[in-house]
């Protein structure tokens, strides 16, 4: 949720409030709020879905049947089938990322599509309908799209063909060229002419150049890389295995490895959340049979790590929500039927729980 990454908060630097203050009149304040930029730059009136949380539910393997659900949370009203009631057709995929760029909301199907709407009413912009495989997620650069995918499945369910798909324009259209990079890439990132690709089976993050479109450089990481993040405008990438996590920080102008950050936090998933002050909420599963999954706390500022912070079963996504310092934890429930999305304060403590669709996944906070 990137990149919502599905499974990410976005991170906003916002402007000190005596600074703000100075910067900007009441009147003009009342109207940033209630505006957006579109497309060309231009201001529009914000849409029910600018605001509140957006729910990643990815849906059942082969029934395709992944959707978004949107949260007020002011009213706690819920709508669901977002991108269904606002085309007339269902989305009709398996929803893997939902990622926010350049104001236009892209649905990724690792089914093998990306839908691109308005962020405010969901209503299609276009689409990128074929030429997939198995798509992961998207970044936007150099005015294209740029889209992880882990190709085909050769005969032992091996991914040795995967790729960064390429796309001219931001609305849409068709796939012009394929990048081949290591096995089953994740997160993307974007900086100036290079797209960082977290391969995650490779245990490789791979640098393309966008304006060429080629591999340009391939840095080794300690496990499996998934997850791109900002902290203070710095690059850091997520990586696990087995029994630790790792936090890696890449210089975006040298290309290069500047540091690690080693927690030994065992069975992560490689779903994970950005809270504050440099705290990660990290999903933990012994998987099957037992499937008993739990939340593990690490602070990269103090090397802190709080392990069992939440246990249970079925845990899929977590999520936080900087505005309101909530953590959204959702549970698929096997993915018999609707999941399940659990509020909880910083301390602990349960503030609401609530049905969404089959699934969930991640979560998207505007």
């Amino acid at each position: 949720m990137k990149n919502f990454s599905p499974l990410i908060s976005p991170i906003f630097n916002a402007y000190p409030m005596n600074k703000f203050s100075q910067l900007f009149s009441p009147i003009f304040l009342v109207a940033l709020l209630f505006t957006a930029c579109d497309p060309t730059g231009d201001e529009r009136p914000l849409g029910a879905f600018d605001t509140g949380v957006l729910i990643l539910n990815e849906g059942a393997f082969g029934a395709n049947d992944g959707e978004v659900t949107h949260l007020n949370t002011s009213t706690g009203i819920q709508t669901s089938d977002l991108f269904e009631a606002a085309n007339a057709r269902p989305f009709a995929g398996l929803l893997e990322d939902l990622v926010l760029e350049e104001d236009r909301l892209y649905l990724v199907a690792n089914t093998g599509k990306v839908e691109v709407v308005q962020p405010g009413d969901f209503k299609s912009i276009g689409a990128v309908d074929k030429g997939f495989d198995q798509p992961r997620s998207l970044v936007t650069a150099r005015g294209k799209l740029f889209i992880s995918d882990y190709g085909p499945y050769d005969a032992n369910y091996n991914t040795p063909s995967s790729y960064v798909a390429v796309v001219q324009g931001l609305d849409g259209g068709v796939v012009k060229k394929k990048i081949p990079v290591s096995s089953k890439p994740e997160d993307l990132y974007a900086f100036g002419s290079y797209v960082f690709v977290a391969g995650s089976e490779g245990k490789k993050v791979e640098i393309l150049d966008a304006n060429a479109e080629l591999p340009f450089k391939s840095l080794d990481m300690p496990g499996q890389p998934v997850q791109f993040f900002e902290i203070d405008s710095d690059l850091w990438v997520f990586c696990y295995d087995a029994q630790k996590v790792y936090f890696v920080s890449i210089s975006k102008s040298g290309l290069s490895q500047k540091g690690i950050r080693t927690f030994p936090v065992a069975q992560a998933t490689g779903r994970i959340a950005k809270g504050d002050n440099d705290t990660f909420y990290l999903l933990t599963s012994s998987g099957w049979p037992d499937y008993k999954d739990g939340i593990t706390l690490v602070s990269l500022a103090t090397g802190i790590l709080t392990a069992d912070w939440k246990k249970g079963t079925g845990f899929y996504g977590i999520g936080f929500d900087s505005k309101k310092q909530q953590i959204y934890l959702a549970n698929a429930k096997g993915f018999q039927g609707n999941g399940e999305v659990t509020v909880f304060q910083k301390s602990g403590a349960e503030v609401s729980k609530f049905a969404v669709g089959r699934g969930p996944s991640g979560f998207l906070f505007r």
